[in-house]
């Protein structure tokens, strides 16, 4: 497996672990009778702990079907190259990084290591052009 793919699968593995997080939370916030309930209403998250683990899953879910896009274009085109390497290197560790600082509520820092991640994205993308 190229190391762009081995990226991609381990973004894939902390996309599974950001549904677990925010529902592990709702959870805690809410309670398992309502975890086992039919949730036919979700009441809104008090705890900023659970709605910043939701909205950082929605965010990882906004550029996610791109990122996967690229890799696998790049890998069936054969475009494998350091900015390929590279480009999927500091979009999985932006992405991990992105998380804690998101559920702590750090600013700055966390926009400025979405824009590491965009680079990443964007770093991919450029290989399919060169």
């Amino acid at each position: 497996m190229t190391t762009e793919l081995t990226y991609l699968a381990l973004t894939l593995i902390l996309a599974l672990v950001q549904v677990f997080l925010p529902a592990g939370a709702r959870t805690a916030e809410f309670g398992s009778k309502w975890n086992a309930g039919p949730r036919d209403e979700t009441p809104a998250a008090k705890k900023p702990l659970t709605g910043r683990l939701e909205r950082a899953q929605a965010n990882l879910y906004e550029t996610l079907p791109l990122f996967i896009g690229a890799v696998l274009i790049a890998h069936v085109i054969e475009a494998s190259s350091a900015l390929t390497v590279w480009g999927s290197a500091l979009y999985f560790w932006a992405r991990v990084v992105y998380v804690p600082l998101y559920a702590l509520g750090i600013p700055y820092i966390r926009s400025l290591v979405w824009l590491v991640s965009l680079a990443g994205l964007v770093m991919v993308l450029t290989s399919l052009f060169l």
